[in-house]
């Protein structure tokens, strides 16, 4: 089993990374590899939706999301986390996920997604929401926790003092190493859900 972790926050070693840990933590003890992205400090333009993915298979902007599309495919499961800002998650995380979303071809179909988002006080709900809309439309079931995935501190560590924040991570990861093993064995015996062709539809016919 594989992990991809995406870290959105700016911050090397701050509030989005305590939360991360916890859950590597857990995947090591199951014997989950993971690896994480610090994506957050980086300059990542958003997509201007040029089309050259169709015809290239990558996108045209050759940075670090090109470089995070063989991982995610690779993986059996994502994780995007980030600090939140005026209730929405980082800009440059959107940004990247946008991309990697978009030019991607490959089937994320039974990928396992899991958004974690930290923030001082109000907005988590907002920006986790936000998140899981990449999973959603990707056929990647959603882990749950025993809460919503967030974690809450400002200053750099102050989430360490948050018990049940951290609590809520470790939970989460290993719910989603057991979702990850039961699709792989539903796989296995079942195969992936039949397809039907794409019926694309807009408002105007």
């Amino acid at each position: 089993m594989k992990v991809l972790i995406i870290n959105g926050s700016p911050r090397i070693n701050g509030n989005t990374s305590i939360a991360i840990r916890e859950m590597e933590n857990i995947f090591r003890q199951e014997n989950v590899e993971t690896e994480v992205l610090q994506i957050g400090n980086k300059d990542i333009r958003g997509c201007i939706a040029c089309g050259n993915c169709f015809k290239n298979g990558r996108c045209a902007f050759d940075d670090i999301v090109n470089e995070a599309a063989p991982k995610f495919e690779a993986a059996d499961g994502l994780i995007a986390a980030s600090p939140v800002y005026y209730a929405s998650a980082n800009a440059t995380l959107i940004a990247f996920l946008d991309r990697l979303f978009y030019s991607t071809a490959f089937d994320k179909t039974m990928k396992v997604g899991a958004s974690v988002v930290c923030a001082r006080r109000g907005g988590c709900s907002a920006a986790f929401d936000e998140i899981n809309k990449f999973f959603t439309i990707a056929n990647m079931p959603v882990v749950s926790s025993q809460y919503w995935n967030s974690i809450h501190g400002r200053e750099k560590g102050e989430a360490k003092m948050d018990e049940e924040g951290k609590q809520t991570m470790r939970v989460l990861a290993r719910n989603m190493v057991f979702l990850m093993k039961s699709i792989s064995l539903g796989k296995e015996k079942y195969g992936l859900p039949e397809k039907e062709p794409w019926s694309p539809t807009h408002f105007i016919r």
